[in-house]
């Protein structure tokens, strides 16, 4: 896979299941959710994340932080797609070999 995989949590409670690492500097936070009805919590909680990144570069001059590549939420969902808030929801059928 060539990255790491970590879990994300802050001193405002925002948490992110795992964030995966590449080793280019890019990288996807991601949420697993068992069903549809949770998918619009974990996709808030991304959203979230990378709204206070956005908030803490306005501030920062000198070393801004990278905003996520992906935002990415992996259930046990049968269809794959898009959402209008740019976050992917996989299912983790489309995982397997």
């Amino acid at each position: 896979m060539n990255g790491e995989l970590s879990y994300y949590h802050d001193r405002y409670g925002l948490e992110a299941d795992a964030v995966l690492h590449l080793k280019d500097g890019r990288y996807a936070l991601l949420e697993f959710k068992l069903g549809d009805k949770q998918i619009d919590d974990g996709a808030e909680h991304l959203c979230k994340i990378e709204k206070l990144i956005k908030e803490f570069n306005k501030k920062e001059n000198q070393c801004k932080l990278r905003l996520p590549d992906l935002k990415i939420i992996i259930t046990g969902s049968q269809y794959g797609y898009k959402r209008e808030d740019d976050v992917f929801v996989i299912p983790i059928s489309c995982l397997k070999d």
